[in-house]
């Protein structure tokens, strides 16, 4: 049966950023300063640009505009005002927020006979398994950034699924031999999302 249970909120997504112009890295660090970059930089206004989040080696949309009302958001209204938000469920100020599980029974009642009750119980679980399987889960985070980039990126390179093959295969020799043709700004940003891909790194 599905509940709503409170559990902590995840940490803040990580905001470096990195940014190419073609095969050329022409930005990276944090977003504000990312962006403050872009929008003094001497780009052709058709400049293909490509935004990767450095922690997840997705591309993503950066919105450059500045803004350009002065006058700051509108006045609320009186009506609403008056009336008091709704309390949610969990304790948002400390980062715990409600997010629907769906268990067996047999789970449930596991759950709800240990100490503190099910939150509590579920978060000492989720606690040890990252603990225990924290490295396990350090090489493969870093391979699907990188593969995430490389794949946005740098698909239609000679040895392109060679590379992908030997990254997923924990092969660092092969990988670096593969890529070693490609543009440079591209190596570089491969072995800074990929230094944690290889096991025993």
């Amino acid at each position: 049966m599905p509940s709503a249970l409170a559990c902590p909120s995840p940490a803040s997504a990580n905001d470096l950023l990195t940014v190419f112009a073609g095969f050329n890295r022409i930005a990276n660090g944090r977003r504000s300063d990312v962006v403050a970059k872009l929008r003094t930089a001497s780009l052709a206004p058709d400049t293909p640009l490509l935004v990767f989040d450095d922690a997840t080696g997705a591309p993503l949309d950066l919105d450059l505009r500045v803004p350009t009302d002065p006058a700051g958001p509108p006045a609320a209204n009186p009506t609403e005002a008056t009336e008091a938000p709704l309390r949610g469920v969990g304790r948002p100020r400390l980062g715990v927020v409600a997010r629907e599980v769906t268990l067996l029974p047999r789970h449930w009642d596991w759950l709800n006979r240990q100490p503190g009750g099910a939150s509590v119980a579920l978060r000492r679980l989720v606690e040890e398994a990252r603990r225990v399987h924290q490295g396990r889960d350090t090489v493969r985070e870093s391979r699907e950034a990188t593969y995430r980039f490389m794949t946005a990126i740098a698909g239609g390179l000679a040895g392109f699924e060679e590379a992908a093959r030997a990254l997923f295969a924990g092969d660092r020799t092969r990988f670096k031999m593969l890529v070693e043709p490609w543009p440079e700004d591209v190596r570089v940003h491969l072995a800074e999302l990929s230094s944690a891909a290889w096991s025993g790194a």
